[in-house]
């Protein structure tokens, strides 16, 4: 199962010129939970090829957010930038691969 076929909205976008922000808005506070628990941060590391140090992680139980930040692949704007504004990057996030355990329960609140 990838985090695509889950119930959630991922997002990607620039914060500023040298990193990325990546959103997983969930839909209940149960899904928010379950995800928290089995998205690691080794393996979104993983996704996008980088060192697990560069990788920061912040829960947002109030908006049922999970963040992650990291730095751009290149400088914003320079010739090898392929993503201007850092939006595609949410499609490497939703190919991230789940552990079996994610079940049900995260992709099925409204």
């Amino acid at each position: 199962m990838q985090l695509r076929d889950l119930n959630v909205k991922v997002r990607s976008k620039n914060a500023g010129p040298f990193w990325l922000t990546l959103d997983i808005f969930c839909h209940a506070p149960e899904q928010f939970s379950k995800l928290c628990d089995i998205i690691s941060d080794e393996a979104v590391a993983a996704c996008f090829d980088r060192p697990v140090a560069e990788i920061n992680r912040y829960e947002v139980a109030e908006l049922l957010t999970i963040k992650f930040s990291l730095p751009r692949p290149t400088v914003q704007g320079v010739t090898r930038d392929r993503d201007m504004h850092g939006a595609s990057f949410a499609q490497l996030l939703q190919s991230l691969e789940l552990p079996q355990r994610a079940g049900d329960q995260t992709g099925t609140e409204p």
